[in-house]
């Protein structure tokens, strides 16, 4: 049996200016609904005080036991963090959420509605459907660029999703832990490949409309990060044509 309900895993690199305001976010926003939850904040080779800050917050609060900090010696790409993440996760289910709370927390109510009130395994936010608010824009350029790589992904990758990149999903994991487990992307394309792979093992999947506030610190840079996402893509369908996501 699952220890907790929730995990809420959260990919860090270089957060120390906002991971504890993250997590006294999240944790006051579950613990108002006496949610069974644990924390797990993946520092992804951060060069500041990220981990330390995180940990000195389950300190401070006496919730050691619900909140866990997992360092990788290396920076090796938020998807591999991701990944991580998921895998040590306990709860019945997991939201990945990104450290700058971009989609507030209080948006997962609408997540669950599909995933443990409804009929999905997967449902994830959306800044580009009817009923999404971005309420604070990226720039003309990085939303443009994102709405190009979009297209792009539902042309190679067949998917019918208009975001696939937000950083707020929330997973059933009793069927969704071996799709982290075939998972072989580390950097920004993950968020595809994982749709992917539910995708073509006939998972249920709903692109939920949130709100959404850009926070300044992106960690995309626009062109090199952009061709290594196209890239990606490649690898997908290649590592599809390999028969590498072919299930167990």
């Amino acid at each position: 049996m699952n220890d907790w309900l929730l995990s809420v895993v959260i990919p860090a690199y270089n957060e120390e200016n906002r991971i504890g305001s993250t997590l006294d976010r999240i944790v006051s926003y579950l613990q108002s609904r006496s949610l069974g939850f644990e924390l797990l904040v993946v520092d992804d080779g951060s060069q500041d005080r990220t981990s330390e800050i995180a940990q000195e917050f389950a300190d401070r609060h006496q919730l050691q036991s619900q909140i866990r900090v997992s360092r990788c010696e290396h920076n090796r790409g938020k998807g591999h963090a991701v990944r991580q993440g998921m895998l040590l996760a306990k709860g019945a289910y997991a939201l990945v959420t990104d450290a700058d709370l971009s989609a507030p927390i209080e948006e997962m109510s609408k997540l669950e509605d599909e995933v443990i009130h409804g009929p999905c395994q997967i449902a994830f936010g959306s800044r580009d459907i009817e009923g999404s608010q971005v309420e604070v824009h990226q720039s003309w350029v990085r939303e443009t660029g994102g709405k190009i790589f979009n297209r792009v992904v539902r042309l190679v990758t067949r998917l019918p999703y208009r975001d696939t990149q937000c950083g707020f999903k929330l997973f059933q994991m009793n069927r969704c832990k071996t799709i982290f487990q075939t998972q072989t992307i580390g950097d920004f394309g993950f968020d595809v490949e994982i749709l992917y792979i539910a995708n073509k093992w006939g998972f249920r999947m709903k692109e939920v409309p949130v709100v959404w506030r850009h926070q300044e610190g992106s960690r995309v840079h626009l062109l090199s990060d952009g061709v290594a996402m196209l890239w990606d893509l490649v690898k997908i369908r290649w590592n599809d044509w390999c028969g590498r996501y072919e299930a167990t």
